[in-house]
């Protein structure tokens, strides 16, 4: 008799249990307890002047020199829906990311699974034609490129074309190595993509800028890569996640005070990645379209939102509340010295 009444409580708790979890918010968790430093970080990053601030970091040891004794293993990506699926898979744990895959990482998933801790890189997008383009309309019936459906060009492209009323224009998604080769074979007319693949197209191809995407912007001004985190590993370990973006503040503090040694640190990282270093013409042109700068650019984010509407990316503007958590930057920005950044609302 006591084993029944015994089986009976246990199955209560069970099913009261249940039903208490049945009543939580899709995706909701509850907050992990600090667990000091982790013993590994994954770190993902792609082999793009945007991402300057990784591979300096990279080469220079930053990151691992303010890891102290956490494991750094780098991992590489060629396109941000790519790095989406690994972040929510938890096979990575913090990633530079363009803002639109970043914006589409959290609609799927929420705050309680990655949140942008951080800025890393303004700017370095442009749209580059043949010489026989010379406004929008000469595009319609014509074939451009970008790196791939639903990441930050791509969006950016769709958007400028609807703003345009253009019809006819097919957009075809390329590796940014393959859209080089293309538009030298003639087979596309022009290309929105990141640096370094702009100053190739330009140098390289002889292709013209027909928008710099920092002309469509209020002080041209635009988050190109964040840093995004697993939610889980930032309440777990946010002693780690400090130490990554100390990384991104050394890199940029070198950019910024000797960028010669800046752009031979990326162009080491690219040779060990892509086998192939970028001609200094091309490198120095990168540099001057991007600014590395750990400020998020948050009040950009809601219209960045309505962007993916725009671009059909998207029904309805994705909503961002909780989409930034600054907390571990500000802490690292205010002992450094520097200004503290603003979330615009968007860590509430």
């Amino acid at each position: 008799m006591k084993t029944r009444v015994l089986s009976i409580v246990l199955v209560a708790l069970a099913m009261l249990s249940a039903c208490s979890r049945r009543g939580e918010p899709d995706g909701a968790a509850a907050p992990q307890a600090d667990q000091g430093a982790a013993a590994e970080v994954k770190l993902a990053y792609f082999p793009n002047v945007t991402h300057a601030s990784a591979l300096i970091g990279l080469d220079q040891g930053l990151f691992q020199k303010e890891l102290g004794k956490t494991k750094l293993t780098p991992v590489k990506f060629n396109a941000g829906p790519e790095e989406t699926a690994a972040l929510l898979g938890g096979s990575v744990d913090i990633g530079f990311i363009g803002s639109g895959p970043a914006i589409n990482a959290f609609a799927k998933s929420g705050p309680d699974t990655v949140r942008v801790v951080s800025g890393a890189t303004s700017g370095g997008a442009q749209l580059v034609v043949r010489g026989d383009i010379h406004s929008p309309a000469d595009l319609v019936g014509k074939t451009v490129a970008d790196p791939q459906q639903g990441n930050t060009q791509d969006v950016a492209l769709k958007k400028w074309i609807a703003q345009q009323k253009l019809t006819g224009v097919k957009i075809q998604n390329l590796d940014n190595a393959l859209t080089l080769d293309e538009f030298k074979k003639g087979t596309i007319a022009g290309a929105w993509v990141p640096e370094p693949w702009a100053s190739r197209l330009v140098l390289d191809a002889g292709a013209k800028v027909l928008v710099d995407e920092k002309t469509l912007w209020p002080g041209g001004k635009f988050p190109t890569t964040v840093v995004i985190v697993r939610t889980q590993f930032l309440q777990q370990h946010p002693a780690t996640v400090q130490a990554v973006l100390r990384g991104v503040l050394d890199a940029n503090d070198l950019a910024a005070s000797n960028p010669a040694e800046a752009k031979a640190a990326v162009n080491r990282q690219l040779k060990q990645l892509t086998g192939k270093t970028l001609p200094a013409a091309t490198i120095d042109r990168a540099f001057t379209g991007i600014q590395l700068s750990t400020d998020p650019l948050a009040s950009t984010y809601p219209q960045l939102a309505k962007d993916q509407v725009t671009a059909g990316i998207a029904k309805s503007a994705p909503a961002l509340d909780g989409f930034l958590d600054v907390t571990q930057l500000n802490a690292v920005l205010t002992k450094a010295g520097k200004p503290a950044v603003d979330a615009a609302g968007l860590d509430k």
